[in-house]
């Protein structure tokens, strides 16, 4: 989803939110030191819709016949395989759960939508319409889409890899709409008292008295590009209006609003009061088991129980775990009730969420119990200020000095569905320069590191699909990636159509991915050797580099990327005192290999400090194995 405005709801935010920041507890400090060795993870994010489609029209608002839609049988054995190869471990299958959309499936009991409250012809996968179901644009026969769905996850596990799939807790769409509840599951808003703005068990928040009116559009848009559609005829109804998801109480949000969604009530009145038990003092050192039970025969409001069913539901069925969209605008109360539910049922369940204020991290993921977090606003912006040149590698070691206590939760990225793509001119405009950030980003943490369909092949994203710009892979239409579908090859999976210099950078992930989860160091610490270095720029170490090193009892390696486009670099890489007696490194010369481009360097040891000189080209990093 669209990043929050983080005044949202006219001073009601941060009570929806959640409240100041916690220090970690010394028990979940001693918990984390007891767990067992953490296991590096790579997520896979797929645009699930776009993913295998083959067609290259590309017509601006085409239609699906026009511009062709990838089905869930797209993701072949072949593929998977494929995948798992490049060093994966999770795919993400966004845009899973039915949302609404333009085409036409009433022959097979689904409603139309309206495209007055529809983003794009395909729709968001943000505005779900019905959570007992998948997106009949995946599947071959709409009519049996949840049991073709039910395929992948089998042939997903089968090809050893996992899979998660969003949850959208704080909106859904307009016109929400479950056809195949399971029995005795009621839709959202069902039982709400419509004649009250606030009600604790009311599913959604209301205006009485005023009816919904849609946005007035902005420079030039219209639904659809202007087609002629029944339906797109600047009125929708629902009376009385419900707030928009963004918390927007206006009868008639903007165009910028989520417009196509509404908010779901937490058991928040529009004061910001909680009709809900909170955590007592000290629940953030306690684990899942504890949360489970602490909310066992409490009264919770209605829209927690409806989300709990709905986890479980795809629990049940073989979902490994859940990406949250804007977990930060759903109390952490909750979480902690939901999360505990999902581990209750699957402790191993991958947890993911987007929370952007960091002041709110510890908050989420000790009390809400969610087991990653997005490392957005410090390390992703961070590492496209650099790119951009905007920014110094200097500004990386406090970023990590200030989550060293939350690192493992911290997921990095540089690329999903809401960012533009590295290649695009907005961005860095050549796919190539992401490749210093992107060894950083990968090896810098034992969190997890997410990439998104296409980057590893350098997708620039320049399709102008219809709603939105170009510059991000368009999740609203009907549309095709044309790097993707080079690698795809008609379906082989091959890349058999990508040019050298995208098989050369796909080759390159393929290797870092693979690094990041097999050796050993990245299970273990990090030690910023980047300040240390700095101060002997005499020996040709400047601030157009970056090197930190990664240690278990066992391994270490140095690692250090070059992010300048246009030099080499040719520089005395030292190596504190402290580091070499902690690795137990012999004085004297010793041969060490790059494991990232398969070259040798040589270590020098002394009594006082170890080093090693290195040359990297423009945009090139080593990731040298010392022990």
């Amino acid at each position: 989803m669209k990043k929050m405005i983080y005044t949202l709801m006219a001073g009601a935010a941060v009570s929806l939110a959640g409240c100041k920041e916690a220090a970690p507890a010394e028990e979940v400090k001693q918990e984390e030191a007891m767990k067992p060795e953490k296991q590096k993870e790579v997520v896979y994010q797929v645009f699930t819709r776009l993913f295998g489609n083959t067609n290259t029209t590309n017509k601006p608002w085409g239609t699906p016949e026009e511009n062709g839609v990838g089905k869930f049988d797209d993701f072949t054995d072949k593929a998977l395989q494929e995948i798992k190869d490049l060093g994966v471990t999770y795919i993400w299958y966004t845009g899973v759960p039915h949302h609404a959309l333009i085409t036409d499936y009433t022959q097979y009991g689904i409603s139309n939508d309206d495209p007055d409250v529809v983003k794009g012809r395909a729709g968001s996968p943000y505005a779900v319409k019905d959570y007992y179901n998948v997106n009949p644009d995946l599947a071959k026969d709409p009519a049996r889409r949840l049991e073709e769905f039910q395929a992948l996850i089998e042939r997903t596990h089968k090809n050893g890899l996992k899979l998660i799939i969003d949850i959208v807790p704080n909106h859904v769409a307009r016109n929400y709409e479950g056809k195949t509840n399971p029995e005795g599951v009621e839709d959202f808003g069902a039982n709400d008292d419509t004649s009250v703005a606030y009600a604790k068990n009311n599913n959604f928040y209301y205006i009485p008295g005023e009816a919904f009116k849609v946005p007035e559009w902005e420079n030039g848009y219209q639904p659809l590009g202007g087609e002629a559609h029944p339906l797109a005829d600047g009125a929708f109804d629902e009376n009385p209006a419900k707030w928009t998801g963004n918390g927007s109480r206006l009868a008639q949000p903007g165009m910028n609003d989520w417009y196509e969604t509404v908010k779901i009530n937490y058991g928040v009145s529009p004061d910001g009061q909680k009709d809900f038990d909170t955590l007592p003092e000290g629940f953030d050192s306690k684990d899942h088991k504890a949360h489970y039970e602490f909310w066992q025969g409490k009264e919770v409001p209605d829209s927690w129980k409806k989300f709990r069913d709905i986890a479980l539901y795809w629990t049940e069925m073989g979902v490994d775990g859940f990406r949250f969209d804007m977990a930060e605008m759903v109390p952490v109360e909750f979480w902690s009730y939901l999360n505990s539910h999902i581990k209750n049922a699957n402790a191993d369940a991958f947890l993911l969420a987007e929370v952007y204020q960091p002041h709110l991290y510890r908050e989420y993921i000790h009390k809400g119990k969610m087991d990653y977090l997005y490392d957005k606003v410090e390390l992703y912006d961070t590492l496209k200020n650099i790119l951009q040149d905007r920014g110094l590698t200097k500004h990386i070691p406090p970023i990590q000095e200030g989550l060293k206590d939350i690192e493992h939760h911290m997921l990095h990225f540089l690329e999903n569905h809401d960012e533009q793509r590295i290649a695009s001119p907005d961005f860095a405009g050549d796919a190539q320069k992401g490749r210093p950030a992107m060894v950083v980003s990968a090896l810098i943490s034992t969190a997890p590191t997410m990439i998104y369909f296409g980057q590893e092949v350098g997708e620039p994203g320049a399709e102008d699909a219809g709603f939105g710009d170009p510059t991000r892979t368009s999740i609203f239409d009907y549309i095709g990636v044309p790097h993707h579908q080079r690698w795809m090859n008609e379906g082989a999976f091959d890349g058999g159509q990508l040019s050298e210099e995208e098989k050369e950078l796909r080759d390159f992930y393929k290797t870092l991915l693979n690094l990041s989860i097999d050796h050993k160091a990245f299970t273990g610490a990090y030690d910023d050797l980047h300040l240390f270095n700095l101060e002997k720029q005499d020996e040709g170490y400047d601030d157009g580099l970056y090197a930190f090193s990664r240690s278990t009892d066992e391994k270490a390696v140095v690692v250090v990327s070059n992010f300048d486009a246009g030099n080499q670099k040719d520089f005395r890489l030292r190596i504190p005192a402290e580091l070499i007696s902690k690795w137990s490194l012999n004085s004297g010369n010793d041969t060490v290999k790059d494991l990232l481009n398969d070259r040798a360097f040589t270590l020098e040891v002394d009594e006082n400090s170890g080093s090693v000189n290195v040359s990297l080209a423009p945009l090139q990093s080593a990731v040298i194995e010392l022990k």
